[in-house]
Order: structure tokens, then C-alpha cells, then sequence
């Protein structure tokens, strides 16, 4: 199995654990992080990501499958299913990740899900009705990055 190949699987199981500072420590110190919710997230900020949401994470589990990586690139298929903290509803997300490795690390981390399908579970008729439309998601987004910005305000992480 190529190192790489392994930092993908250290970095999931971590993840199943709800270890933050373990899936952070995945990270290369100038990793970018992209996905529907968080657009662009670099260096510590996408770590903190990861602490926020296990921090928040409730009735939580996830799956992931179908690791591939050699020295340069890698990917991976995970699934979760939580309690969306904002609504309280359940969501089961499907997300294809992607990543770029440099010295040992992931330097680059692209998570691609299908937001409509996503914030019919999260937000439900509201999600159903305008989750296709770019107002929707850049709300989203920006609700997300403002939470993130309070968790990080708040542990003294900024």
C-alpha cells in the first residue's frame, strides 16, 4: 500500500473516531480545503473545520471505500449520516473526496457532494425548494464560515 494510500485511511478512520487533531495532523501546515459549505479554507483554518464539526458531530457515522493514491494524487468515496446541528434533522451525505499530496501530507482536499441533495435532508422544504440555486448555497457557506469563525474566536484558534 502506498504512503499516501495510508495517510487517506488514517485520515477516515480518524474521522469514524471523531478525532480532529488526528485527521489534522493529516494535513500538510499550506493545505487548501474546498466543498460546497467551506469553498476555501486554507492552512489552519480546514483543521479547525474538522474540530468544529467533530465537536458539533451528533448520532454519528461514517463510511468511506474505494481508497486509491499513488505520490503525486489520491481519492476516496465516504458516506455520513448525523443529525444536522442547525435543524436537528438527519442527513446521510455521499461525498467523493480528492486529494494532492506533498512532502507526506495532504497539501489539497476537494470534497464534491450534491448540495441540493444534501439541503433537502439538512433543511427540508427550504433545502427541497431553492437547494439547486446559487442563493441557497452561498448562504450556507457563508453561515458556515461565520460558525466557524465564532468556534475559532471562541477556543482561541485564530
Amino acid at each position: 500500500m502506498h504512503p499516501n494510500e495510508q495517510l487517506i485511511h488514517q485520515f477516515y478512520q480518524s474521522f469514524q473516531k471523531l478525532d480532529a487533531e488526528a485527521m489534522a495532523d493529516c494535513y500538510h501546515k499550506d493545505i487548501e480545503f474546498s466543498d460546497p459549505a467551506f469553498p476555501d479554507l486554507k492552512g489552519k483554518m480546514a483543521g479547525n473545520m474538522w474540530r468544529m464539526l467533530c465537536s458539533q458531530a451528533t448520532n454519528f457515522e461514517l463510511s468511506y471505500s474505494d481508497v486509491m493514491a499513488d505520490g503525486m494524487s489520491g481519492s476516496a468515496y465516504w458516506q455520513a449520516s448525523y443529525d444536522f446541528s442547525k435543524t436537528g434533522r438527519r442527513v446521510h451525505n455521499k461525498i467523493q473526496a480528492s486529494f494532492l499530496f506533498e512532502d507526506g501530507k495532504i497539501i489539497q482536499h476537494v470534497d464534491s457532494f450534491n448540495f441540493w441533495r444534501w439541503s433537502k435532508m439538512a433543511l427540508g422544504p427550504a433545502g427541497l425548494l431553492l437547494g439547486w440555486s446559487p442563493l441557497l448555497r452561498n448562504k450556507v457557506s457563508g453561515m458556515a464560515n461565520k460558525s466557524l469563525k465564532q468556534y475559532c474566536e471562541k477556543h482561541q484558534l485564530v
